[in-house]
């Protein structure tokens, strides 16, 4: 599995292309700045790769800004997923946008609606979906190959805020706890924004939890 991260406006979002070094299939995790679509179509094109999803760990503006067409233009259908739990977040992308100041977006169609524990094939690459509220109603994770990304739920020896809508610090907490930590220490962690980290330094070192 090939991992290429991006830097992104607004906010330092970090966002991942993953890449199936056998099938050359690929999934977008979150999509946060219209300057991506460009560096994203370079690497598919470096790899001889075509896009097949975007995964969206949640629906904050900052993690779905960046979707438009360029980025969805592929000789394949481009799918977008999320858990329904964040659907309101999607349609009001424009408010926060605006507040910003930045360009609104044409709202991105949301092709599949995803659960806990489901599986998404990326060739013959498993991607398992982790349902973990608490950030948002619909946050979601991503493990595949020993990594987990983990949108922002989880940042080193940090935690996603629970102050907007839909979060709750308690929920945050069992999401960590009872799913996140069953995961190997060695697992390697992805998050939304900041550096990467791994599931044993954060038992050790997060003072959140």
């Amino acid at each position: 599995m090939i991992v290429k991260s991006f830097i992104e406006p607004p906010i330092d979002n970090n966002n991942y292309l993953l890449i199936d070094e056998e099938s050359k299939e690929a999934a977008l995790i979150d999509c946060s700045s219209y300057e991506l679509a460009d560096k994203v179509k370079s690497v598919l094109q470096e790899y001889g790769a075509s896009l097949k999803y975007i995964l969206l760990t949640h629906g904050h503006f900052d993690h779905i800004g960046g979707i438009r067409p360029e980025i969805m233009s592929s000789d394949k259908t481009v799918q977008i997923l999320m858990n329904d739990g964040d659907i309101n977040w999607v349609n009001n992308v424009n408010i926060y946008m605006q507040m910003i100041g930045v360009p609104e977006i044409t709202i991105p169609n949301i092709d599949k609606y995803i659960k806990d524990n489901e599986i998404i094939m990326l060739g013959n690459t498993e991607i398992r979906v982790i349902h973990t509220p608490g950030h948002t109603k619909g946050g979601v994770c991503y493990y595949t190959d020993g990594k987990l990304f983990s949108g922002d739920t989880i940042f080193r020896e940090s935690v996603g805020r629970c102050d907007l809508d839909g979060g709750n610090f308690d929920e945050i907490v069992r999401s960590i706890e009872d799913k996140i930590y069953l995961l190997p220490n060695e697992t390697q962690i992805y998050p939304g924004h900041g550096r990467t980290t791994t599931v044993g330094w954060e038992k050790e070192h997060n003072s959140y939890l």
